[in-house]
């Protein structure tokens, strides 16, 4: 129990952690609306892009380096903590850690999750990666404490934003107090127990090396964050630029966020129009900063982790190539490229999802900004006005149709995965050729290449597209468009202001002429992947078992014992996998991305396990999810160690006949009941299949009464079809005069006449009470009679579910649901009425994978039982 409270008590720690910098982020968002409304954001991205190629590489080595001085914490606690780490290891762990954290650790959860990874994968103890992680947490602000120092002694300049923010000037001085609060505190017993793990106490010199590596992480970020100023706002000093940082640096860490976002970016753009920049000017500084020192070394960390989790992979196998040398090794390599660079096909779906998406946005963003003079000049003179219309209108459309496609390279589809290679390269082609973006088609470039790399991970074959997906993406595409269209509106006027040569402004498009583009582009990519969705090879179809497929089920039973539901597979709704060579049986339906199996596997018992792993892999293939409904307990291990997890659905109540008598003080209720049915002329008969027309309709005629205009439902359930009621035997309740008026079809469990279920039970609204009693004592009376050793009364939806104290919380909501949903459906009457009969109770249990949320799988269910599937009537 104290571990229990211990992980929630963490649980709810984390969710605060997360919580809180998300509700300062919308805080300043609020606060800031006003002044980000006031920003032309086109003219701050058009600043970006016409910014010197030679200019952006320098600033990009500038970032880099000041990302690479992090690495500093790693160094003092691999020296502090003897950690089994070499130099190389150490920066590399570093900038995977931290990277991730700037931009998407929450309070520190990525870096922290990051590195005990990382460390893990070393053999390192979690005791001493526990410590580790605390001790860094405790020195990396030491660092701008001491700028902040700089700023309150006048070293750094930056009243004006003090002076118009008073509240950073006792931000300043609660940062600038954290050192001297870090050296006392890192002298008290609690520092040397729980962070110092009782190791002796850090000498001057680890002091001073702890504080160095977090001033040298600050100095150099705000220096990198001068050199991006610098370079699109003139004149701007180091000591402002640095004083500025630091503000704005402690502004985002009162804030919790990855990164600062918000706080800080906020503070630096009032600090720095202050100082008499122009709004969209200061903006492009603060987005190109963050691109240059947060996003890009965030995508090379991604790339270091892929390359350490790889490694790790191929550790665990074994399979380490040895190097290869010579001339004929090096001619084998170049040829079963890229068979050795299989590590790069860990990139995963998801990330290149995000870059083909990325990619499409680049093209939409290139075409709605002009290109530079002298590449419009030299283009020109190698190409003619319409080419270049041409491919600019292609650009568009190429972007549009990237974004569309990057949900099925997120789903891993073949054929999507085909169409984005080729619409990667065509669109290097056309952006190259619209006026020498050689920077875009070196990016497009590039994603193709890492598609390629991952070719094998792109296997599936379909993946389902309801119509909601269709519309948001759609939605996507629109915003994209108008996107598209005010950034073109926003920098156009300004590029043709600059023009010197009148005869260029024919390869400009104007507003009108953009918008047509934009239409254009938009029509061509939804009537292209409203064609490509026609002609697309279909989903996964279940159209039912066939009357071919039922032949086989029943030569299949007469080799192999079925289970309680193995009868409802010739109402024909479900279709048929066969599993290890058609020696295992799995019915499913499909229900949205749900491929959903009524009850256990039928077949061998020995190859269940690997049935199940079958047909998750042909479910893959669809992208589909395989869900196991009323699975029995004895297979709950199988199912465990495929990757599922459970939620009980209720309770089976199963009579066992060879005890079972109607005598006894307990079962007076019953004997009074058969007897008042058979003093007043009431019969039961069993008939046998097959049954003549008549028969048949003077049962419809009961099961409609009986139904009363509701829907009849389906796959765990059966319904009335004279074709399935032909399959079994069938109760009927006749009257005094030998008038039927209730009726129950029987379902045999095909294991050797040992277990029977009652299926269908309907009966005419004026018959007496306790009809369906009598009906039930006298079908249990004839199974025993026929030696069947159990019967089946069927499920108690619901029933002990969620009574202990340890039960998932969605069970304990079901057992709300149960106990009070009797308004809507009677689950404790169910189960009381079935008591009578003193059964054994025995549980039936949903198994499903883990990333499924259970509340709308759920829901999914009831929507799958509700309806009734059209049913192939030919063989």
């Amino acid at each position: 129990m104290k571990a229990a409270r211990l992980f929630s008590s963490l649980y709810r720690l984390k969710i605060i952690q997360i919580l809180i910098p998300i509700a300062i982020i919308g805080l300043i968002i609020w606060e800031g609306q006003s002044e980000f409304r006031r920003i032309n954001w086109p003219a701050a991205l058009h600043t970006i892009r016409h910014l010197e190629p030679s200019r952006f590489l320098l600033l990009l080595a500038v970032s880099f380096a000041a990302v690479g001085t992090v690495s500093g914490y790693e160094f003092v606690l691999r020296r502090h903590f003897k950690l089994p780490l070499g130099y190389w290891e150490t920066f590399r762990y570093s900038w995977i850690a931290n990277t991730s954290n700037s931009v998407i650790g929450f309070a520190g959860i990525a870096g922290a999750a990051m590195r005990t990874f990382l460390y893990r994968s070393r053999g390192i103890s979690v005791a001493t990666i526990t410590a580790s992680i605390a001790f860094q947490s405790t020195i990396t602000i030491t660092g701008i404490s001491l700028l902040a120092w700089g700023d309150l002694t006048g070293l750094f300049t930056a009243g004006s934003v003090i002076q118009a923010h008073p509240w950073t000037y006792y931000a300043l001085w609660g940062m600038a107090l954290y050192l001297p609060g870090y050296l006392i505190f890192q002298r008290s017993p609690f520092y040397a127990k729980w962070l110092n793990r009782d190791l002796p106490r850090m000498n001057a010199s680890t002091i001073a090396a702890s504080v160095g590596a977090s001033l040298l992480e600050w100095l150099c970020a705000g220096i990198a964050f001068w050199f991006v100023a610098s370079a699109l706002l003139p004149g701007l000093q180091v000591r402002t630029g640095l004083g500025l940082y630091t503000i704005a640096a402690t502004a985002g860490l009162i804030s919790l966020a990855p990164g600062g976002i918000g706080g800080f970016d906020l503070v630096a753009l009032y600090g720095l129009q202050a100082l008499g920049y122009p709004p969209e000017h200061c903006v492009a500084v603060l987005v190109l900063f963050r691109i240059l020192y947060y996003l890009l070394p965030w995508l090379v960390g991604l790339a270091m982790g892929i390359l350490e989790f790889a490694s790790g992979r191929r550790k665990e196998s074994g399979a380490i190539p040895e190097p290869l040398t010579g001339v004929f090794n090096g001619w084998q390599r170049l040829w079963t490229f890229p068979g050795q660079h299989l590590w790069i096909s860990e990139l995963g779906a998801w990330a290149l999802g995000k870059l083909v998406f990325i990619s499409g946005a680049v093209l939409l963003l290139s075409a709605a900004t002009p290109g530079l003079l002298y590449r419009l000049r030299f283009t020109e003179e190698l190409l003619s006005e319409p080419i270049m219309r041409i491919s600019h209108q292609l650009s568009l459309i190429i972007g549009l149709s990237l974004i569309v496609l990057s949900r099925g390279i997120s789903h891993r589809i073949r054929r999507a995965y085909q169409w984005t290679l080729a619409l990667l390269c065509a669109g290097a082609l056309f952006t190259f050729a619209k006026a020498f973006d050689y920077e875009e088609a070196i990016l497009l470039l590039i994603v193709a290449l890492l598609l390629y790399l991952s070719r094998s991970r792109f296997y599936r074959v379909a993946a389902p597209v309801g119509r909601r997906v269709t519309a948001a993406w759609a939605l996507i595409t629109l915003v994209m468009v108008y996107l598209y269209n005010v950034i073109a509106a926003g920098t156009q006027p300004r590029f043709l202001h600059y023009l010197p040569q009148a005869q260029l402004k024919h390869l400009i498009l104007d507003r009108n002429e953009h918008t047509i583009a934009a239409v254009t582009a938009l029509a061509v990519t939804w009537l292209s992947f409203t064609l490509a969705m026609i002609l697309r090879p279909s989903p996964l179809k279940t159209p039912g078992a066939s009357l071919a497929e039922r032949d086989k089920l029943r030569e299949f039973l007469g080799r192999n014992p079925g289970n309680l539901l193995t009868h409802l597979l010739y109402s024909g709704d479900k279709s048929f996998f066969w599993a290890c060579g058609g020696r295992v049986l799995i019915p499913y339906a499909l229900i949205r991305s749900r491929l959903v199996v009524l009850g256990d596997p039928i077949g061998d018992s020995r190859l269940i396990s690997k049935a199940v792993q079958e047909i998750q892999s042909f479910a893959d293939n669809y992208d589909l999810d395989v869900v196991f409904y009323q699975v029995s307990p004895a297979n709950l291990p199988v199912y465990h160690e495929n990757g599922y997890r459970f939620f009980k659905l209720g309770e089976e109540a199963l009579v066992h006949l060879p005890s079972f008598t109607l005598s006894g003080k307990a079962n007076t209720n019953l004997r009074t009941v058969k007897n008042r049915f058979e003093r007043e002329g009431y019969s039961v008969q069993v008939m046998k299949p097959p049954y003549d027309g008549p028969f048949l309709d003077r049962l419809r005629v009961i099961s409609d009464e009986w139904l009363n205009g509701r829907r009849e439902k389906g796959f765990s359930l059966g319904w009335f079809d004279p074709a399935y009621l032909q399959q079994g035997e069938i109760a009927v309740l006749l009257g005094a005069e030998s008038q039927i008026l209730a009726f129950a079809s029987l379902a045999p469990a095909y294991d050797g006449r040992q277990t029977v279920s009652v299926d269908l039970m309907r009966h005419l609204h004026d018959t007496p009470n306790g009809t369906m009693d009598f009906l039930f004592i006298k079908l249990l009376e004839w199974s025993k009679e026929e030696g069947y050793a159990v019967f089946n009364l069927g499920m108690a939806p619901l029933s002990s579910v969620g009574e202990t104290q340890a039960a998932i919380r969605e069970e304990k909501l079901a057992k709300r649901v149960y106990e009070y949903g009797g308004y809507w459906y009677g689950f404790k009457g169910l189960r009381r009425y079935k008591e009578k009969f003193s059964p054994e109770w025995e549980p039936r249990y949903l198994a499903y994978p883990a990333r499924l949320s259970l509340p709308v799988l759920l829901v999914d269910l009831i929507i799958l039982i509700a309806r009734r599937p059209k049913i192939e009537k030919k063989a």
